[in-house]
């Protein structure tokens, strides 16, 4: 005998059926006049299976094995009581007299079976929720959402079979009745929601690829600019935490001096001080070195000269040495770059690196026509925008390893071109660096 239980969809097909007087989410009752006709069939031959499923009502929806004991049990009331006994209905109004003899012994097995069903429900829903509770104990934001606890109380009560145990089981869960009610008749609609969801993140994984596991704002701006899709930044944040995605977030360092500078060497004065964005492309200038393992515990070095303006690395230049060499081949390649660009007032600004206090490099700053500014000793800050552009670059190029340093070179390559050409920023209005530069000196 088939334990099925009818799914909300199911039972608004059956309800349609015109062979069929009521239905539940565990039983059908079949109108008088088929089961006479389904007698008739079956006496003149059909097996119970036809009957059914020319009524529309196939065995996978009933239930197996479902025909077969109706139309059994339908012969025998007939050759009992007749066909009047079906215009009767005597279900559910069991077989004891005068309310004092007891059932049968099937039937009280049966109520022995339907009480066992609901402690083991209800004990199986109390052992779950305490579980959950257990594990996020004293941290209110990870407690079992109300949703949750509607589905542990759905899943008891179709497992177990419980029937009218619903305000009982919601006591339990600390829930009310109408709300999981209204749970329930909602499910069409969320089902709804999580495909159309579904659909929407195959498209933000897709830019979150592209855009090197970048956050949801770069997302949101990419959207717009390449695809012409506006899309809130809390559901594009809500449908990649659903699916486990978050963006990497940089663990902040101790500021480390590479050496201390030597009596020769000479700081200059904070100049730039903080004001990096002057509206000007070329006007502030930051550099710096960081460094980058590969292989086996070795490491190669990147110096880069960023824009303070438009964010755009200007200069940059890979090398396995720390010797002066990276950071006069970094001026070489800026030289060639502001070459044609109108005489102005430009800054360039370090730390207090020995290759920055270096008089040597300070001579070529100098017949480049930059001033140099230096940070304060020990303080990042003062030269955070160049800072910020090695920590995200990290995140993406040592995200895999590199065991070879001509593979590690490609991946820095690559993101330079990627940062400057393809990353949105919201500062730069939703701009990449190069357009933020182009626009900039074409509004000029």
């Amino acid at each position: 005998m088939s334990k099925k239980i009818y799914t909300k969809q199911e039972i608004e097909i059956l309800q349609k059926n015109p062979n069929v007087k009521a239905v539940s989410s565990k039983s059908i009752t079949y109108s008088p006049a088929f089961k006479i006709k389904a007698v008739k069939q079956s006496e003149s031959g059909m097996t119970s299976t036809v009957i059914f499923e020319a009524a529309g009502l196939p065995e996978n929806l009933v239930g197996k094995g479902k025909p077969h004991q109706c139309v059994s049990r339908w012969k025998i009331s007939v050759k009992n009581k007749g066909e009047e006994s079906f215009h009767n209905e005597t279900r559910g109004k069991g077989t004891r007299e005068n309310g004092k003899q007891k059932g049968s012994i099937e039937e009280q097995l049966e109520e022995a079976k339907v009480r066992i069903a609901y402690l083991e429900g209800n004990l199986d829903l109390v052992k779950k929720l305490e579980s959950q509770e257990r594990s996020v104990k004293n941290d209110k934001e990870n407690v079992l959402k109300i949703s949750e606890r509607y589905e542990l109380i759905n899943s008891i009560i179709r497992e177990y079979g419980l029937k009218g145990m619903i305000k009982h089981l919601c006591e339990v869960a600390e829930v009310s009745r109408s709300g999981y009610y209204y749970w329930l008749n909602t499910e069409t609609n969320r089902y709804k929601k999580y495909e159309k969801d579904s659909n929407d993140f195959e498209l933000l994984h897709q830019v979150y690829i592209e855009k090197r596991k970048c956050g949801v704002d770069e997302i949101k701006m990419a959207l717009e600019a390449e695809y012409g899709i506006v899309m809130n930044h809390k559901k594009i944040r809500r449908i990649l935490r659903l699916h486990g995605i978050v963006s990497p977030i940089r663990k902040a360092k101790p500021y480390k001096k590479m050496m201390k500078a030597t009596q020769e060497h000479q700081t200059k004065k904070n100049l730039v001080n903080r004001d990096f964005n002057r509206g000007v492309p070329y006007k502030v200038l930051l550099t710096d070195i960081t460094y980058l393992p590969y292989g086996k515990g070795q490491m190669a070095y990147l110096s880069a000269v960023k824009d303070g303006t438009t964010g755009e690395i200007v200069a940059h230049h890979f090398s396995t040495s720390l010797k002066m060499d990276l950071v006069f081949k970094t001026l070489e390649k800026l030289d060639r770059v502001t070459l044609d660009i109108p005489d102005t007032e430009r800054y360039l600004h370090s730390d207090q690196g020995f290759h920055y206090t270096n008089p040597k490099y300070q001579s070529n700053v100098e017949k480049m026509g930059l001033i140099q500014s230096m940070s304060r000793r020990g303080n990042c800050w003062d030269n955070a925008p160049i800072e910020s552009f090695f920590g995200h670059m990290k995140d993406v190029v040592l995200s895999e390893r590199h065991e070879s340093l001509q593979k590690l070179w490609h991946s820095v390559e690559d993101y330079i071109l990627f940062y400057n050409h393809g990353r949105y920023q919201k500062k730069l209005k939703k701009m990449t660096p190069v357009a933020y530069r182009d626009h900039l000196l074409w509004t000029a």
